[in-house]
């Protein structure tokens, strides 16, 4: 178990910090932008729950919105812990996700579109504050894909995979919600056929 007594230690001071084996490395590393880009997502997401318990949607739909992102938020903090250890450095006591999380998600992803129609266009990234909340967790999830991406010789591909997934779930969830609700989706209109 995990027992922090102190957060302000100095010790990131000088611009360093330390992976979980304890090995130091600059906080401009590409494993420390990796893990707090997933840590700037799992925030987003609680974002997104805030606003679901504070909304006027049905029980049911907070209810099963708010269970599903509970569940996320968990596997984000283990899958932020792997991508804090070195290649090759993770504890044996450490619980890492497998393709199973990510295959629940395209589970989930597909039992929602099965309540929405088909898309004629992209939409914008906007609606209520818990879909446009989604609409932001969505875009630091692809980021904190890419740059796993970067690292991909030393990082699982159940990890890349994940985050890939977990984007589009992002993406879902919020046309899932904007439906329930009854809400408009705004659709993107090319230039060419907009008017001023």
């Amino acid at each position: 178990m995990v027992r922090i007594t102190k957060v302000h230690t100095g010790g990131g001071d000088g611009g360093e910090t330390s992976l979980v084996d304890g090995t130091r490395v600059g906080k401009e590393h590409q494993r420390v932008a990796i893990y707090g880009t997933i840590d700037e997502a799992n925030s987003a997401l609680g974002i997104v729950r805030m606003e679901i318990s504070r909304s006027s949607m049905p029980m049911e739909v907070c209810d099963y919105a708010d269970k599903l992102l509970g569940i996320i938020q968990q596997e984000l903090f283990d899958v932020g812990a792997e991508c804090a250890c070195p290649p090759g450095g993770i504890p044996e006591q450490m619980s890492i996700i497998g393709a199973e999380s990510g295959e629940r998600l395209v589970a989930e992803m597909d039992s929602m579109l099965e309540d929405l129609k088909p898309l004629s266009s992209f939409i914008l990234p906007t609606g209520s504050p818990a879909v446009a909340s989604l609409h932001m967790a969505r875009t630091i999830v692809r980021r904190a894909e890419r740059e796993a991406c970067a690292l991909r010789d030393e990082v699982r591909p159940e990890v890349i995979s994940y985050l890939n997934r977990l984007s589009d779930h992002c993406f879902v969830l919020g046309r899932w919600i904007s439906a329930k609700m009854g809400e408009e989706e705004t659709l993107w209109t090319p230039m060419g056929k907009r008017q001023e």
